[in-house]
């Protein structure tokens, strides 16, 4: 078959047309490979050849494009790219690899070092996160093992001070549960936040147990008869942790 005409249409693109007028995109990576420059005729079997080539060219193309934001892992590439031949991925994945483009090890070391200098996360989030990017638990926790406790211990102890300083409506027990829960979430160590949790003096304003008290009542007074309104009110304020005050 006869090409009649190539036309540069974008970058690293041609525009190839053939005797039947039918039209092709083709990278030109793929058109420097073969001889149809010279040529100018192409078989069947050669298009076909060109056409694959091209699947290859114009993935890879794809993932530089989607690398240049920021790392990524090789899961990342496969998910991004996934309706693409299983083939094609790998040829492209370890061409990526060669160039150094992509390098899992790399990703999870740059990964932990913005977690540690940029964020409030802990290392059990760090490892969940890494783990859904397809990163080896193993090599995870080779890593983290590197970092030192104490970077955790900040990380808790300005996470704590910062919750305890903007919780007003609630009380010790409360105030501590909630941090536990926001920090377990954020990825710490369940005894680290304990540890500071401890160890910290959480201020409690005075009247906050009245406006409890009274909330309840106003709550409950249609519920209950006056002489049980006060005792089920007790009730519900210990299990609150209101204990030491209402006792």
């Amino acid at each position: 078959m006869k090409i009649l005409k190539f036309k540069k249409t974008k970058s690293n693109m041609y525009e190839i047309t053939l005797e039947d007028n039918s039209k092709i995109n083709l990278y030109d990576e793929v058109i420097l490979k073969s001889n149809i420059l010279y040529t100018k005729e192409v078989s069947l079997d050669e298009l076909n050849k060109l056409l694959n080539d091209n699947n290859y060219y114009e993935l890879y193309n794809k993932c530089l494009k989607f690398l240049k934001t920021k790392m990524r892992s090789i899961k990342e590439i496969r998910l991004k790219f996934k309706d693409y031949s299983n083939e094609d991925l790998n040829r492209v994945i370890d061409t990526l690899k060669k160039n150094n483009y992509i390098n899992d090890d790399a990703y999870l070391k740059a990964y932990i070092n913005d977690c540690v200098n940029l964020k409030l996360v802990g290392p059990n989030k760090i490892r969940r996160d890494l783990e859904a990017l397809g990163i080896k638990e193993s090599d995870i926790n080779a890593y983290l093992d590197t970092i030192s406790n104490l970077v955790w211990q900040d990380k808790i102890k300005r996470l704590v001070d910062k919750d305890i300083r903007s919780n007003h409506k609630y009380n010790e027990i409360q105030i501590k549960q909630k941090v536990l829960n926001n920090l377990l979430n954020k990825g710490f160590y369940k005894e680290d936040i304990m540890d500071y949790l401890e160890s910290v003096p959480i201020s409690v304003p005075k009247d906050l147990y009245k406006k409890e008290y009274f909330k309840l009542e106003k709550k409950l007074s249609k519920k209950y008869p006056k002489e049980e309104l006060d005792k089920e009110i007790r009730i519900r304020l210990r299990s609150k942790g209101y204990e030491e005050i209402v006792d």
